[in-house]
């Protein structure tokens, strides 16, 4: 039988991993390099354009603005607004499916 404390270390896991791959998506999305990935339906509507086009060689990679990493969870507020059809309709299924999976988390 699980004690306390078996429980208590296993929530500690839990939500550690769940930080931490919440926080590896939100600094993965930021990356240029990354955007075909996590941004897929703006590059069909052609309202984003490819970044390896632009910026220097390190650019094309990596985000190097600073401030957007300060800054960078700053969609989760809105995303937990926004409805479920609203959601799938802005960032696609996938992203309704994350959130879905993180809150149940």
């Amino acid at each position: 039988m699980a004690t306390l404390s078996d429980i208590g270390v296993s929530a500690a896991i839990n939500i550690l991993t769940a930080f931490a791959f919440l926080l590896a998506f939100a600094l993965l999305r930021i990356q240029p390099i990354n955007d075909r990935v996590y941004f897929p339906k703006w590059y069909i509507t052609g309202s984003r354009s490819s970044p390896r086009s632009t910026g220097g060689f390190v650019g094309k990679f990596v985000n190097l603005d600073i401030r957007t990493y300060f800054t960078f969870l700053n969609w989760m507020p809105q995303a937990l607004m926004m409805s479920e059809k609203q959601l799938i309709e802005h960032a696609g299924l996938d992203s309704a499916l994350f959130l879905r999976i993180y809150l149940l988390g």
